[in-house]
């Protein structure tokens, strides 16, 4: 974490909102690997649950199943590519750790929707990504209302949340701090929070920016997610600017590209 680097999107699932990002079967996953590998992405995301608003329900046996699916093919291609599993569920982790060992665990609820997944973490000694969100992905859209701004409450949440996460036993170093956009946040919202993206980076721990052509783009633009790139590569470079060290993105080599120009300019 000592420079930005990339996270790469691969989305085992039939559903989730950029159609771009979806893969099945182990010819669509090697494809995508390869790509990002030669992309030059520095983690590999793993999702088996998608958690655009309203997504459907998983079973976690399923989940397992999409994740190992991916996970396998991205240790049989790139040994060496670190990995990080998208999940909100101790199940999955566990049955990840068990078959391939440490990965990163990317967790959409902070450990707020799995009560073991955070003594699951600290016992098995994993980096984590903590992400600020309300509710869960069915109804974090009806919950976008906020006592202060929405800057002071994702700070003020991390605050909290992290020293939980210390007291369980989570090592200060493996922790990340990921705001959420677009998760229980309106439009209006997700550009404050972008703007005071720094607050939180002060806290002093690395913070992930994950706005891949999502709705705060491509609504605010008036188009969709097929055509967000340049505004993700936009405010991709804002996110840097104020200290975020991982863009967690469907497009690697833009954001890749990005971070060298980012790295060219600070020099």
């Amino acid at each position: 974490m000592s420079s930005p680097c990339v996270m790469a999107i691969m989305n085992v699932t039939p559903d989730s909102f950029y159609s771009k990002s979806r893969v099945e079967g182990e010819s669509d996953i090697e494809s995508r690997v390869r790509q990002a590998v030669s992309d030059g992405a520095a983690i590999i995301d793993i999702g088996g649950y998608s958690s655009r608003p309203g997504a459907d329900d998983v079973s976690p046996e399923e989940e397992l199943r999409r994740v190992t699916e991916g996970v396998e093919v991205v240790c049989r291609l790139s040994p060496d590519m670190k990995i990080s599993v998208d999940t909100f569920r101790a199940s999955v982790v566990e049955g990840v750790v068990a078959r391939f060992g440490k990965v990163i665990v990317n967790d959409i609820s902070a450990g707020e929707l799995d009560a073991e997944m955070i003594p699951t973490v600290a016992r098995l000694d994993l980096p984590y990504i903590a992400m600020h969100m309300k509710g869960d992905p069915k109804t974090m859209q009806s919950l976008t209302g906020y006592e202060r701004d929405i800057t002071s409450e994702v700070v003020d949440y991390f605050r909290h949340r992290v020293a939980t996460l210390l007291e369980a036993g989570i090592r200060r170093e493996n922790i990340i701090l990921d705001p959420g956009f677009g998760f229980a946040k309106t439009l209006e919202q997700n550009y404050v929070l972008l703007k005071g993206l720094h607050r939180l980076v002060e806290l002093g721990y690395p913070v992930l920016a994950g706005l891949s052509r999502k709705s705060m783009i491509y609504k605010a633009l008036g188009t969709s997610p097929e055509e967000a790139l340049a505004g993700t590569v936009a405010l991709d470079w804002e996110c840097l600017r104020q200290g975020a060290v991982i863009l967690r993105v469907h497009d690697v080599r833009e954001a890749v590209e990005s971070v060298r120009l980012f790295n060219i300019f600070n020099r």
